[in-house]
């Protein structure tokens, strides 16, 4: 069996970008199992997303605008982690920041990278229950446009099934949140 790290060779580094969010570079790589070519590939520091339950067992989830997709999608509140921050940290802080909700509880539900043929991301999932839906949340980010909904289990389910505008990181997180629902 392979070891998890497996590094390639960098032959030749090609092209370096480093944007706010991510970097994104270009190199000509020989490969663990010999084949050499140019590879490109997304540097992220990565990701924390929340499934916050309310007391009567609905799902909060944002419907956020994502120029990329030039549209709104569905997703649970996220973020991205910042330097020197614990993923739990980051969904403390995005919660009540995207959602308007802090938690008492809170449940690790694992990591698992989130586009790993182009990207090194890792996204974290945690489960938030004990919401308090709070008087004054704080203001969002400049670029961030936000519609917050509360969604049943089955709705949410049906969404996914009909083909709705939802990200992978959110049916991922669901179906890892899924066997603690307890509505």
């Amino acid at each position: 069996m392979a070891s998890h790290n497996e590094l390639p060779e960098v032959i030749k580094p090609l092209l370096m970008y480093s944007g706010s969010k991510f970097a994104y570079e270009v190199n000509r790589l020989r490969l663990p199992n010999g084949a050499v070519g140019d590879y490109g590939a997304i540097r992220h520091p990565g990701g924390a997303l929340v499934v916050p339950v309310t007391n009567e067992g609905q799902l909060v989830v944002v419907r956020q605008y994502r120029f990329a997709l030039q549209g709104r999608i569905i997703e649970f509140p996220a973020g991205t982690i910042e330097t020197e921050e614990d993923p739990l940290s980051t969904v403390q802080r995005e919660l009540p920041e995207e959602a308007g909700y802090a938690a008492k509880n809170w449940r690790s539900l694992g990591k698992f990278p989130l586009c790993p043929g182009y990207s090194d991301e890792w996204i974290y999932a945690f489960l938030a229950t004990d919401l308090e839906k709070l008087a004054t949340p704080p203001a969002q980010d400049a670029d961030e446009d936000i519609e917050v909904l509360l969604l049943s289990p089955e709705e949410l389910e049906a969404k996914i099934h009909n083909g709705d505008r939802l990200d992978a990181k959110t049916i991922a997180s669901y179906y890892l949140a899924k066997p603690f629902l307890t509505h």
